[in-house]
């Protein structure tokens, strides 16, 4: 893999609950070739067997950090000039088709049961959402997340 030029997102995780979800999310990161995973609050991080059991050795691949807090992580990489977008249904959200991203940008995604917490959803530039047609209001967040990572890729490929 070295050699190969990293997509310019970055994949915040805020307060993420599930271990399973964290693996995967490690290896739908290192498929898209993201920058670099923050792993945020409670988001549990390597090493930790269980963890490892679903990334299947993406954590070895892609880059990672772990903060405390979300915000504060946030608040650097916006100095940095990175566009901050978050992925939640709110009276502000677009469609993730329709959106028009700016790189680098740094994707946040939430908590399984609160979503993306309103402090951060302050800090956004833009808001994302992935329309739901049936009786639910959500998917699962990695799988959320894989949706809309092949999508941010895909705009970024075509520039």
């Amino acid at each position: 893999m070295s050699g190969r030029k990293r997509t310019p997102v970055m994949v915040v995780l805020d307060n993420i609950r599930s271990v399973y979800n964290i693996g995967a999310v490690f290896r739908t990161s290192d498929a898209v070739l993201a920058e670099k995973l923050f792993l945020c609050g409670i988001t549990a991080h390597p090493p930790r067997r269980d963890l490892e059991k679903t990334a299947l050795g993406a954590t070895e691949v892609v880059p990672w950090e772990y903060s405390r807090s979300t915000r504060e992580t946030l608040l650097k990489l916006k100095e940095n000039g990175v566009k901050i977008c978050a992925l939640e249904l709110t009276t502000r959200s677009v469609d993730f088709k329709a959106a028009a991203y700016d790189f680098p940008m740094a994707l946040v995604v939430g908590n399984e049961v609160d979503g993306v917490s309103a402090e951060v959803l302050a800090l956004a530039d833009l808001v994302i959402s992935i329309p739901m047609l049936g009786r639910g209001k959500s998917l699962n967040v990695a799988t959320a997340y894989g949706i809309v990572a092949y999508e941010i890729l895909h705009q970024y490929r075509a520039r």
